[in-house]
């Protein structure tokens, strides 16, 4: 074994010389660039809201076709033949004004009038029986659009790159998705489809109008346009409020989820932070509070300004037609039409302008929804699809750099590391010094800013990386414990292989919990739940250790594996981890020395960089080694703690002596 000692290679950090190593760093790209509904859509006018009109319905219609395309058809379709029967009533409407008011006897003018009627009758039926069937058809849209934003909203946050969780302006973005982007797409389609019908009964009682008197149609249009213009103006003034709140929206979020969740509860009460908690969720509700009241004052200033010009708008209507009428200019029975056509056409196009304001409403939320699709896209990883080769010979790591999202400083910087088949490999350092970055790495859930990382002589950036985690275990000091029983919290999504299952639970020493548990392997391990069972950190911790010894895996990754085991537990784990490289190679993280003593190299990290790396005689033969002072520090403390005022020289149990 050749000894090494390592030094931060000045290469490693940033310069304006572009490196020889791939760059896949996470690209600084607005998502504007792949979403045409842009962020500054909250600062549109009412005219360029209508202005974008079709583009906003071809978006929401191509998510309703995705979503169903049958309900689809038959939602717009349904409403379109409902429009066309509407113009035929108001048509018959006509024709029995016409003929009631003609001169003659009452009985003759019933009869003349009798076919309109019974036209505008069934012209009135069949309207209702297809608004009928499209409000059926809208009915089931709603669900299926749901599922289908959620489906590609999770779809996106389960794959995107791992770091990019530790992005404040992601983690906003992802939010807002959340919050009201996900809810606000089925109701944009429904907004959408609104839009159509009343565009539809628009049309026909524009065309009736026209052909009454042409005048009347700029009338109809001035007594709801104000309406409209109100409604937008209202809605944007609440979006941007909203969106400029996020940062401060998720925080409360966070905050009401540590009030209310069990994970949090026992600390909440054994630290008394209920009213530090409570006192800072008062201030950010306040404050959300206040900005809502404001908007809501301005809001009613701006609707009241268009209710009132539309109210004079409407009079104004009235006066026209009164006068068309008494200048002799209209018929009666054209004024009778025109009255109800005009009452019909205000209705219709109150709703079309609401289902424009709703639509441009829900369209800024549902922009936050494509907006962050769209970021995060840029931020999956780089499509692979080459397969690692059948036989693992090694892994080899060479300049890697790595920055978390926001820090200039890398957490790695110029790393190298080898790791041979058939071998326990160690990582030891101070916190902070990089060593479960360097892990994520290895393990392919990081990606690095620089260098490569080659597995059997392969550049992993070519391998698929669901291909590639499937041959590595990991054991991680970060695991969860899923809300599913105690067998899948092992085997997770591979098969039931029950004896490596058996062999994993005995080799990680999780075999007792389970014995314990009431319903043995079926358990719930979640007590949220009838029948579910909670675990003890230690206990789950063993139960983490299984899973990742469960998996065929060429490349085991312990990170501090044994941070709640008890001492006897700790010791098992770790023979077993020495054990497993003779079936599969070792990379271990941990704090505990005494425990890499027999790794056949040890790297020593500090400050992001390996700065010494050897066996463990080697590099306790260092003079001023990093590792030596460690080991020594530690080596010291264990025999403080063992009561026998021993010196750092004397043979400490379990340990190598201090020199």
């Amino acid at each position: 074994m050749r000894l090494r000692r390592r030094r931060p290679r000045p290469s490693a950090e940033p310069s304006a010389e572009p490196s020889a190593e791939p760059q896949t760093a996470l690209p600084q790209v607005h998502a504007s660039k792949y979403n045409p509904w842009s962020a500054d859509l909250a600062a549109t006018s009412f005219l360029s809201m209508v202005w974008r009109l079709p583009a906003m319905i071809g978006r929401a219609l191509s998510w309703s076709w995705r979503a169903s395309p049958a309900d689809t058809a038959a939602t717009v379709g349904l409403n379109l033949a409902a429009g066309v029967f509407t113009a035929f009533g108001l048509i018959a409407v006509a024709g029995v004004l016409e003929s009631l008011f003609e001169a003659g006897p009452t009985p003759d003018r019933v009869r003349a009038a009798l076919p309109a009627l019974l036209l505008a009758g069934g012209a009135a039926v069949v309207c209702g029986v297809l608004r009928a069937g499209a409000g059926w058809a809208q009915g089931r849209l709603d669900p299926y659009v749901q599922r289908l934003t959620e489906m590609e909203l999770f779809d996106l946050t389960s794959r995107v790159r791992l770091e990019a969780f530790d992005d404040s302006d992601f983690s906003d973005a992802m939010y807002r998705a959340r919050d009201r982007g996900v809810h606000e797409v089925s109701r944009m389609v429904t907004s959408t489809v609104d839009v159509i019908t009343g565009a539809i009964g628009i049309a026909a009682v524009a065309g009736v109008l026209a052909v009454l008197h042409p005048v009347l149609l700029p009338l109809l249009a001035l007594t709801v346009l104000p309406d409209g213009w109100a409604a937008a103006r209202a809605a944007r003034m609440r979006y941007t409020h909203m969106r400029e709140m996020t940062t401060s929206r998720r925080r409360q979020w966070i905050i009401a989820d540590l009030l209310a969740e069990r994970a949090s509860a026992a600390e909440l009460r054994a630290y008394n932070m209920r009213p530090f908690l409570l006192a800072e969720y008062t201030r950010i509700a306040d404050h959300v509070r206040d900005v809502l009241v404001a908007v809501a004052r301005r809001q009613t200033a701006v609707r009241a300004a268009g209710d009132t010009v539309s109210g004079a708008a409407t009079a104004a209507t009235y006066t026209a037609l009164g006068a068309l009428l008494v200048a002799g200019a209209m018929p009666l029975s054209v004024a009778g039409t025109a009255v109800l056509a005009i009452r019909q056409g205000q209705t219709a196009l109150t709703q079309l302008l609401f289902a424009l304001n709703r639509s441009y409403e829900s369209g800024l939320f549902f922009n936050d929804f494509l907006e962050f699709c769209a970021e995060a896209r840029v931020r999956l990883p780089a499509a692979a699809s080459g397969t690692p080769p059948a036989r693992f010979t090694g892994l080899s790591a060479r300049g890697l750099v790595f920055r978390y999202p926001g820090s200039e400083r890398p957490a790695l910087r110029g790393v190298d590391l080898d790791v041979r088949r058939g071998e326990v490999v160690a990582l030891v350092g101070e916190n902070g010094s990089g060593k479960s970055t360097l892990a994520r790495l290895v393990a392919g859930l990081y990606t690095p800013h620089e260098g490569t990382i080659r597995w059997s002589g392969v550049d992993t950036a070519e391998l698929a990386p669901d291909l590639l985690r499937e041959r590595i275990g990991l054991i991680s000091q970060d695991y969860t414990q899923w809300p599913l029983t105690a067998r899948r919290n092992i085997t997770m999504s591979a098969d039931t292989d029950e004896d490596r299952l058996l062999r994993a639970l005995e080799l990680s020493s999780a075999d007792a919990v389970v014995a314990d548990l009431p319903h043995g392997l079926d358990t719930l391990l979640d007590k949220r739940f009838v029948d579910g069972a909670d675990l003890s950190g230690g206990q789950r911790q063993r139960i983490a250790a299984a899973r990742g010894l469960y998996r065929t895996a060429d490349l085991v990754i312990a990170d501090e594996p044994t941070a709640a085991l008890d001492a006897r537990a700790e010791k098992r784990l770790f023979d077993t981890l020495h054990a497993a490289a003779a079936r599969s190679t070792v990379l271990l993280i941990t704090h505990r020395l005494a425990s890499v003593r027999m790794a056949d190299r040890i790297y020593v990290l500090h400050e992001g960089a390996v700065v010494e790396c050897g066996t463990h005689d080697e590099l306790m033969a260092l003079p001023d080694g990093h590792y030596r002072r460690l080991f020594t520090l530690q080596a010291e403390s264990y025999a403080f703690a063992g009561g026998r005022g021993r010196s750092a020289d004397e043979p400490l149990e379990g340990a190598e002596p201090a020199t």
